[in-house]
């Protein structure tokens, strides 16, 4: 059974720091390109960061600077550390599991984390 179960989310005020995780469960982690996404209200789903199973990183234009995405394979977890978040930050955030390109394995989501940046 796959699971990929986020925590760490919460409400923090403006220029503060979160670092949520998402462990995963049933998967050969390693393979994978783990990501995580976002949803404002009324928004579409954005990419925020990701990282190969090499280690490489991507991030969305609106995070470069203040937020790091990193795994622990041994833990079969992904980290998202936030800095100097702003409101604008405030969604849902939901881990994303990426199988490698040709495998018969399907992508996978979490059931998201919500990340409110307000006072």
């Amino acid at each position: 059974q796959v699971q990929l179960v986020e925590s760490g989310g919460g409400l923090v005020q403006p220029g503060g720091s979160l670092r949520p995780s998402c462990a995963a469960s049933g998967i050969i982690f390693s393979r994978y390109t783990m990501g995580w996404y976002r949803q404002a209200p009324g928004k579409q789903r954005e990419l925020v960061a990701s990282i190969t199973s090499g280690g490489s990183t991507n991030y969305g234009d609106s995070v470069k600077g203040r937020f790091t995405i990193s795994r622990d394979n041994a833990k079969n977890t992904v980290y998202l550390q936030m800095n100097s978040l702003k409101p604008e930050d405030t969604a849902v955030y939901y881990c994303n599991a990426d199988p490698p390109s040709g495998s018969r394995w399907s992508a996978r989501w979490g059931q998201g984390t919500l990340v409110t940046v307000s006072l």
